[in-house]
């Protein structure tokens, strides 16, 4: 009896699908590696029921990046426990989106506060005879009287909270009756993310969807749960979970990168060094390393003020030039030495901002990580320092630049880590990418969809190439492209490598869009949900638009245009970042690593990823039809083309304009 077919909640398979969750059963009973690239629509969510068939206890962890993902596995989990009604599952999703407690400042922190000045309100009163805090009439009195903006404790946590008095030993805090019962009805029904807080009622939504992950076979979590260090092992730890007895899947594997690089990163602004010296300032006299720190903070700000003049925009300073600057002629031997100094003054900061409830992250804390990270970089090449000037002033980053060390300990910590994508095309390159030379098991999947429902153009006549973006000749043609794209019916998308070339194209493309209504990707990210709104409700209306976006902005990655949302995608150009100092040495590390193939790694790659993810908006489901377009004759080059997924391969009509406007008349 196949063991899959107990959890495999459908009556068939895609096609390709069993191959696909036979590989990720596999790794689960044996362990190690697996990265999977399915196009959309390969029911690449069902890898779950895999991992589920070959658990044997361990708990299942998934880690996913957006709202539509968590409710994609949601949907998937709540069809499996149709078939294993025992399956417990719950998701933990950001404080932001969950905390009920007014106030301001930095949710986990402002959190941390005050569960801590809320536990020992309620233990004191718990070893004074009142075992039920929310009960308690001190406790209620004190809820009344806070200062709602100022919260220095939190009714919720004390709700889900308990204390147990066994004879001889000392009191236990415990999750309350209720927050148990809360916890329990999440585990048996499916409570949607938005539900929950009307649901948890007096308690935390946060503590309940906690208590319900600590009993749960299956743990949906964000990106950052298990991707950042620090919040993994503390999560973890909450759940009572260790690693090796957890199967891993991580969803979007793509993202996988620059999440890791984001969260490796840290910036320091000027802002920030006022900020910290305001805040140890009151600590003299109190603490003794404020007197020594106190005169190396001009230092740091002496150092950003010569690079008020460098002519470029983003550029590379010399780490040791800086660990010079900042502790010769100091009271320090070293770097680190002003690092733990630092430390101890950050602690000391924190605990007098959660005194007057205040729960920001402190300037003090920011300066010290960053020059620990700077301290850190001198010895890894992983890391590079950076300056940067936005508006009028110029501020620092040490820029993790290679995510594998981080995330190949990840990986092989787990029991197993099952990574799967729609577009983690070539699959090979980015094992090699984020794992180097550690094992790793591979699969890419054929294109199930149709193939009449579909077709490919790539231009060979144009390009956004910087040698040729002052050609009118070429410029011409991708107008040309543009508006022969446009006279195709329905809602349209055109994307661009940069928003100044969106701008230019939009500007030139008004008034030849074919009487459709345009949409230009704002650069603010408020203004970007009203303007999609609007696009994706004209067909319901009889109407269609063209949206012009960026490759990897707001509207090119994580949204679902099905059906008559988006009848078709071009992307003009090849998004690749700009070429600059700072790219290069980037560039030349992967080389390092990985000899010439490390160019393409750090560079091409990305860029082609950003290409497929905009196209990828189109076709969602098996009846969805779309005219996709590459205008950018470097695609055709044979090191680009052979990274393409084999369907796009095999499928691409090569054109020159005349021949696009020939090919797409027949398209409807």
């Amino acid at each position: 009896m196949d063991p899959l077919s107990d959890w495999f909640p459908y009556p068939a398979y895609r096609p390709h699908q069993k191959e696909m969750l036979s590989a990720a059963a596999s790794v689960a009973r044996q362990g190690g590696i697996l990265m999977i690239d399915a196009p959309t629509g390969s029911g690449k969510s069902a890898v779950v029921s895999a991992l589920l068939s070959e658990a044997r206890d361990r708990r299942i962890v998934v880690a996913v990046r957006t709202k539509s993902q968590l409710s994609t596995f949601l949907r998937e989990l709540s069809l499996i426990r149709k078939k294993q009604p025992d399956l417990r599952y719950a998701y933990l999703i950001g404080k932001g989106q969950m905390c009920l407690l007014g106030g301001s400042g930095d949710v986990y922190r402002r959190c941390e506060g005050v569960k801590a000045l809320s536990t020992s309100l309620i233990r004191d009163r718990a070893e004074a005879g009142s075992l039920v805090p929310a009960k308690d009439r001190v406790v209620r009195q004190q809820i009344r009287r806070m200062d709602p903006e100022k919260p220095l404790i939190c009714p919720y946590f004390i709700h889900g909270r308990s204390f147990a008095a066994e004879e001889g030993e000392a009191l236990r805090m415990i999750p309350s009756v209720l927050l148990r019962a809360k916890a329990d009805h999440v585990l048996r029904e499916s409570v949607a993310p938005e539900s929950l807080p009307s649901l948890a009622g007096e308690c935390c939504p946060y503590e309940v969807m906690l208590q319900a992950a600590r009993s749960a076979d299956v743990v949906l979590l964000n990106f950052h749960h298990v991707l950042d260090d620090a919040i993994r092992q503390q999560l973890y730890l909450q759940l009572g979970a260790e690693p090796q007895e957890v199967l891993l899947l991580i969803d979007e594997a793509h993202n996988c990168g620059d999440a890791m690089q984001s969260i490796q990163s840290v910036v320091l602004a000027e802002k920030d060094i006022e900020a910290a010296a305001h805040e140890i300032q009151p600590l003299r006299g109190k603490v003794r390393e404020a007197e020594a720190v106190l005169p190396v903070l001009p230092r740091i700000r002496a150092f950003l003020g010569m690079l008020q003049g460098a002519r470029e925009v983003e550029d590379w300073f010399d780490p040791a030039i800086f660990d010079r600057a900042v502790v010769q002629g100091s009271l320090y031997p070293s770097m680190e030495a002003i690092v733990d100094d630092l430390l101890v003054l950050s602690d000391a900061v924190r605990e007098r901002s959660m005194v007057t409830g205040e729960f920001r992250e402190s300037a003090a804390e920011r300066l010290t990580g960053f020059l620990y990270r700077i301290h850190q970089s001198a010895s890894d090449p992983a890391f590079l320092t950076l300056f940067r000037r936005e508006a009028e002033e110029v501020v620092l980053e040490v820029k993790n630049i290679d995510p594998s060390a981080h995330l190949s300990e990840i990986a092989s910590s787990h029991a197993a880590c099952v990574m799967i994508s729609g577009t983690l095309s070539p699959v090979t390159s980015f094992r090699r990418l984020y794992f180097g030379d550690l094992p790793v098991t591979t699969l890419m999947l054929p294109n199930a969809f149709p193939k009449v429902n579909r077709r490919l153009y790539l231009a060979r006549d144009v390009s956004t190439a910087y040698r040729l973006r002052e050609n009118r000749e070429v410029t011409g043609r991708i107008d040309g492209y543009i508006r022969a794209f446009c006279t195709l019916p329905g809602n349209l998308a055109i994307y661009f490598p940069s928003y100044q070339i969106l701008q230019q194209y939009a500007e030139r493309s008004s008034g030849h869009l074919a009487g459709k209504e345009a949409f230009v990707e704002p650069r603010e990210a408020q203004d970007a949900g009203t303007a999609l709104r609007t696009f994706l409700s004209l067909p319901s209306r009889g109407k269609a638009g063209v949206l012009f976006a960026v490759c990897g902005g707001k509207w090119s990655e994580g949204l679902d245009y099905r059906g008559e949302l988006l009848s078709g995608a071009m992307v003009v150009g090849l998004p690749l970042a700009p070429y600059t100092r700072v790219r290069e040495m980037i560039i030349q590390y992967f080389r390092r690593r990985f000899g010439d193939e490390g160019e393409f790694l750090s560079y091409t790659l990305p860029a082609i990823n950003r290409a497929l993810q905009a196209l990828g908006r189109v076709i969602r489901t098996p009846e969805d039809r779309g005219l996709l377009v590459l205008a950018e004759q470097r695609f055709l080059e044979p090191g680009v083309l052979a990274a393409l997924p084999p369907w796009m391969q095999e499928e691409r009509v090569e054109t020159d304009l005349e021949g696009f406007r020939r090919g797409i008349a027949g398209w409807r």
